[in-house]
């Protein structure tokens, strides 16, 4: 597995956490998702880097992820 397949499954997997709410129910195992991705950050797009930064935003304050569409 590639660098990018690995980093694209993660960001998959981090996306349906928090689209789940598990930031907030499950706060540990979030952190420990976006802790494997961001050691990745220099191979990150900056929309990967931007939904990440967010994604720790909402953990650390818990708060909700809502999806504007």
């Amino acid at each position: 597995m590639t660098v990018i397949e690995k980093i694209n499954n993660r960001m998959d997997h981090l996306q349906q956490l928090m689209e789940g709410q598990a930031h907030i129910d499950r706060p540990e195992y979030t952190n420990d998702v976006i802790s494997s991705i961001t050691k990745f950050w220099t191979a990150l797009d900056e929309a990967d880097r931007e939904y990440v930064e967010a994604a720790r935003y909402a953990l650390d304050n818990k708060k909700s992820w809502i999806i504007n569409q």
